[in-house]
């Protein structure tokens, strides 16, 4: 049915679900996940920050995508599911933009991420990547809800 399936992962609770659930789809389906993580250029620290503290600034965002593949990695591992993983930089384009783009270079046929379900003005402010990647995708998209904070 999935033989690649991309999974991206920021270290956060909600993309930690979608991992383990797209852990469970790949060993089901004999797939190999493709592990993303996506390191956001923030125009606006740029322009307030020195040459120096922005290299350290992106070093360090860098290195924390690093260490979150390489979890990620460790899951896929135990698990016994084959993986790859990729380090991108958003640069001038939003997540999702680095997210459709990585499906289909890696010819994935499955996307399985986590999704924060913001309603309201926190929707409108900030957006959502889930939901672009939804109506750019080329291959299906199974969205994970964050945990509800009852």
């Amino acid at each position: 049915m999935y033989r690649r399936i991309l999974v991206p992962i920021d270290g956060s609770v909600t993309a930690q679900r979608g991992l383990q659930e797209a852990l469970g789809l790949a060993k089901a389906c004999d797939a190999s996940l493709v592990l993303l993580h996506v390191v956001e250029a923030y125009p606006m620290m740029m322009e307030m920050a020195t040459a120096t503290t922005w290299e350290q600034v992106t070093s360090d965002l860098r290195a924390h995508g690093q260490r979150v593949l390489e979890q990620a990695h460790q899951a896929a591992q135990a698990a016994g599911v084959a993986s790859e993983a990729r380090l991108e930089d958003a640069a001038a384009s939003r997540v999702c933009d680095v997210v459709v783009g990585q499906a289909r270079e890696r010819r994935c046929d499955l996307i399985v991420m986590g999704t924060h379900g913001r309603r309201g003005v926190a929707h409108a402010l900030v957006g959502s990547d889930a939901e672009r990647v939804i109506r750019m995708s080329p291959v299906p998209v199974l969205l994970v809800r964050a945990p509800d904070s009852a």
